[in-house]
């Protein structure tokens, strides 16, 4: 739970009620956002956030909205030019925008919402759908201290914020950790697919494989030691893992090698698609 608690807005816009807005709604209802002071705009809810809504008392799609003082983009990138009239419309003097909409720039926020002001950028991952997200954040130079701890009680609700200390950075965020969970899904199917080849019936190679990746990822949640130690503490010399182990980190071919490549691959793709 966020330290800042005491910086939640009391009233909150979120623009697109998706699986990402969703879900961030419902941390911040945990964390202590009243929902009074909520109002989703979502052209085609889905019959879930309906309901959602209701249950909790929040207004959806309202025909008079308030500015607020704070609102948050969650909808498609390609949704930015065509919404940008109406939501230029609710934004008050002292209203903070936190978008998370992806390749948007803080320059491109401000160019189709000529009334804004405070921005914040944000990249967070899928695991913030269930509150293990990681999340990289920047800011304009409109934005307040007393904003930016409003911007981190929001988002922590989620997982982890890092705060960047440039939005240039945020491409690297989105190679890192917005596409980071894909890799390790596919570490599981690769897992698998050698779990079979070694002899295993495919069923359960795949089982094997996915509870070993996240009982790695939880061990690694809970411990403080860095990676490198955990990996260590399971690795006898001379013994399997070690074996395994050499061709991993085997250079220049090895693991390592190939997470950069991949990584600066999606930078690349992110700084086009920014641009």
């Amino acid at each position: 739970m966020p330290s800042n608690v005491s910086h939640l807005p009391s009233s909150l816009i979120l623009v697109g009620a998706g699986k990402m807005g969703g879900s961030m709604l419902e941390g911040w209802l945990k964390v202590g956002v009243k929902p009074e002071g909520v109002t989703v705009l979502d052209p085609r809810p889905s019959e879930e956030m309906t309901r959602f809504c209701r249950e909790k008392g929040i207004a959806l799609n309202p025909s008079d909205p308030a500015a607020a003082d704070v609102l948050v983009l969650a909808i498609k990138p390609q949704m930015l030019d065509e919404a940008a009239p109406a939501l230029n419309g609710l934004l008050g003097p002292q209203t903070l925008i936190i978008s998370i909409l992806a390749g948007k720039t803080i320059g491109d926020l401000r160019s189709r919402l000529p009334a804004s002001s405070a921005i914040v950028r944000a990249m967070p991952n899928l695991p913030a759908s269930i509150g293990r997200g990681a999340t990289g954040a920047a800011v304009n130079e409109k934005v307040s201290e007393t904003q930016r701890l409003t911007a981190d009680a929001l988002l922590s609700s989620n997982g982890i914020v890092e705060w960047l200390p440039s939005e240039d950075l945020i491409d690297a965020v989105t190679a890192l950790s917005g596409s980071g969970p894909a890799y390790v899904f596919h570490l599981v199917e690769c897992l698998a697919e050698a779990g079979t080849a070694a002899g295993l019936p495919p069923d359960l190679a795949r089982r094997l494989a996915r509870a070993t990746v996240t009982g790695a990822g939880e061990l690694l949640f809970q411990s403080d030691l860095p990676p490198a130690t955990l990996r260590q503490n399971v690795t006898s010399p001379g013994g399997t893992t070690a074996a395994a182990l050499e061709v991993l980190m085997r250079d220049p071919d090895g693991l390592k090698a190939l997470m950069r490549e991949a990584v600066a691959a999606a930078k690349r793709r992110a700084e086009e698609l920014a641009g």
